[in-house]
């Protein structure tokens, strides 16, 4: 153990060196928080009050729109802190239950994309089929068992954190509480948790990944034999949004994670972490409803029922 004071708050440095940028981060991002929350609750009610959407596919999205307005909720608002207070403290409990849930969410969203890429291989490659396998109790079964087990991956490892004293640098340089600078102030070996860590990492990451690219494989082979051009466009259409998504979530945080350290940079992957979790989340109502023509209909349908609600 390592001599010091006990922590009790850890200090988030933010962005620094942006002197002068402050208030114009602020309304960027605070505006980019708004639009991801009207996005993506926009995307649950639509789905929710039209009868033709409550399929498989939108289910899931509904999973994902709702994810991801708590995913952006447990950072921005303290990173907006960051602009506005010259020192950003938090309080220890309070950054582990934020690392709490970053992770979590996080680590669901993967799993939920990977039901995602099942529920797109049965639809492609057993069309006949794909009615009596894709039940709505096989569809609430795989969301109900991505969000358990994103939360006991999580979970485990954090009431182990917990237990750690802490009496090291308070200081994360980061806009939240990243499990990496929390055990370097932890005054115990946490080796074991950085494995488990790891471990996690692998599983939840390189798994799901793996199992998204042999499902495309078999959808991409099954396409690939449709005989008529339209066939094979309309086929792609239903899984484009979903691949979409896939390839920026996977694409950052393996930029992220997969680098040599030798050619890594902590800003580099600052910017990319704020990608992730702020523009991600707002891009993905756009990615799954600009070229749909069920939700643009539904949208349409909704914008024009408030209409004549308001001119009664």
């Amino acid at each position: 153990m390592r001599n010091g004071t006990a922590i009790t708050e850890f200090i988030l440095l933010g962005f620094p060196g942006i002197q002068g940028s402050e208030a114009l981060l602020f309304i960027v991002i605070f505006l980019i928080y708004i639009l991801t929350l009207s996005g993506n609750g926009l995307i649950i009610v639509i789905v929710w009050v039209e009868p033709r959407l409550q399929t498989p596919m939108y289910f899931f999205l509904c999973n994902l729109a709702f994810l991801e307005i708590w995913y952006t909720t447990t950072v921005i608002p303290k990173l907006l802190e960051t602009f506005v207070v010259s020192k950003t403290v938090i309080c220890t409990a309070c950054c582990l239950l934020q690392a709490f849930f970053h992770f979590f969410l996080g680590t669901t969203e993967f799993l939920i994309l990977g039901s995602m890429s099942f529920d797109r291989y049965l639809a492609i490659c057993k069309p006949l089929r794909y009615p009596t396998i894709m039940t709505s109790n096989l569809c609430l079964q795989l969301a109900l068992s991505s969000w358990l087990a994103g939360f006991t991956i999580v979970f485990c490892q954090t009431m182990l954190i917990v237990q750690l004293p802490f009496c090291g640098n308070n200081v994360i340089n980061h806009f939240y509480c990243d499990v990496g600078p929390i055990l370097k102030a932890a005054c115990a070996d946490t080796s074991i948790l950085e494995l488990l860590g790891l471990l996690a990492t692998i599983l939840v990451i390189p798994g799901s990944l793996l199992f998204t690219i042999i499902s495309y494989i078999y959808i991409l082979s099954t396409i690939l034999r449709i005989p008529s051009a339209t066939g094979r466009q309309k086929a792609f259409s239903t899984c484009a949004s979903h691949l979409t998504v896939v390839s920026l979530l996977y694409g950052a945080v393996l930029f992220m994670y997969l680098r040599p350290t030798a050619h890594s940079s902590f800003k580099i992957n600052k910017v990319v972490s704020v990608l992730n979790t702020i523009l991600t989340p707002l891009l993905n109502p756009f990615i799954y409803t600009i070229r749909n023509k069920e939700v643009k209909g539904a949208l349409r349908k909704a914008i024009t029922c408030a209409n004549r609600h308001h001119a009664k």
